[in-house]
């Protein structure tokens, strides 16, 4: 009998050896909570895949193409997935095919998006369908496919938005629709989560170093957006030349993925992150806000007076918590 026993012993020992302790190493997998981030491939997304990979959660990093899977797949804690947003049947594999690991879902990342710029008047209405489907039906359609895991686990969720969905302008009407329309999917979706005790928050990055300019050209080339008969030709020649394809001299977007992990590793997570390469374009997306309350209150029969408006500033600043609001700057 201790013969057989320790005969036993020298075989796991040798297997482990050879192998491996895979014993262990389920349990770790089993102890890492897993996050689903759309878009993965590049820019901001892959970005946000290697950030939380680095930091304990597992990543399953979605992506369309087959070499940026296999590629997803090679990095410590992330699995590559298949994912186009606007193809359910992606979608409801990829719900199968996490389910079937057995550890559930923690955390989504909606942050799959293209931009396009074009005057409202004149976009043509497949290019803005295409905008929609990818910016406002692709987290609607992720979000609730995977919404019973989610709620299973208490997890949580964030949609990548942007600086553009809080205020916008010429020739960024189909974009900043897009993502306006992400600030009310966020307070909705985060007022029907709270019951389940699920966390939802919107991301709103201003320029950082990403793809989204240059996937925008790609799809753009040899073909012209408004026609060269243009009411807008000055306007998109200027808008143009400042979107540059090459946005390698922009900040890279590791601002953008700890605001994503700290939505999902804090006790008390914000419902908005402002993630802002520069003071400047912070103020303007304040600014931006600040403006439509203006306008909202301006000239209408129940328009609250200025000493009303800013105790009405103060209450809300008195609900933030204390490490949000920062002191006044000198």
């Amino acid at each position: 009998m201790h013969r057989l026993k320790l005969e036993g012993v020298l075989i796991f020992l040798f297997a482990t050896l050879l192998f491996g302790d895979t014993r262990a190493e389920d349990h770790s997998s089993e102890l890492r909570k897993g996050v689903l981030v759309t878009g993965a491939s590049s820019g901001i997304g892959k970005q946000i895949a290697l950030t939380l990979a680095e930091n304990g959660f597992f990543v399953f990093a979605g992506a369309r193409k087959a070499e940026d899977i296999a590629q997803l797949s090679e990095l410590e804690n992330v699995q590559g997935i298949r994912l186009d947003v606007t193809i359910q049947a992606d979608i409801d594999s990829a719900v199968e095919a996490i389910r079937s690991q057995g550890n559930g879902l923690f955390g989504l990342v909606n942050n799959a998006g293209v931009f396009v710029f074009d005057p409202l008047i004149e976009i043509s209405e497949q290019d803005m369908r295409f905008v929609l489907d990818v910016n406002v039906l692709g987290p609607y359609r992720v979000t609730k496919a995977f919404a019973p895991l989610l709620i299973e686990s208490q997890g949580r969720i964030s949609t990548i938005g942007s600086i553009s969905g809080v205020t916008s302008g010429r020739l960024m009407g189909p974009y900043g629709m897009s993502k306006h329309a992400i600030e009310s999917f966020t307070d909705s979706l985060a007022a029907e989560m709270a019951k389940f005790d699920v966390a939802v928050s919107v991301i709103e990055p201003g320029n950082f170093r990403s793809r989204i300019m240059k996937n925008m050209r790609q799809r753009v080339d040899g073909q012209s957006n408004a026609g060269p008969n243009s009411l807008f030709g000055e306007e998109i020649s200027r808008f143009a030349s400042f979107t540059q394809t090459d946005r390698s001299k922009h900040l890279a977007p590791t601002p953008v993925a700890d605001a994503v992990l700290s939505f999902m590793e804090s006790e008390q997570p914000k419902r908005r992150y402002l993630v802002a390469p520069n003071a400047g374009e912070a103020k303007f997306a304040v600014q931006g806000a600040l403006r439509r309350v203006v306008e909202l209150n301006h000239d209408q029969p129940f328009s609250q007076s200025r000493e009303s408006l800013i105790t009405l500033l103060d209450e809300l600043l008195d609900e933030m918590p204390s490490g949000d609001v920062p002191s006044a700057s000198p």
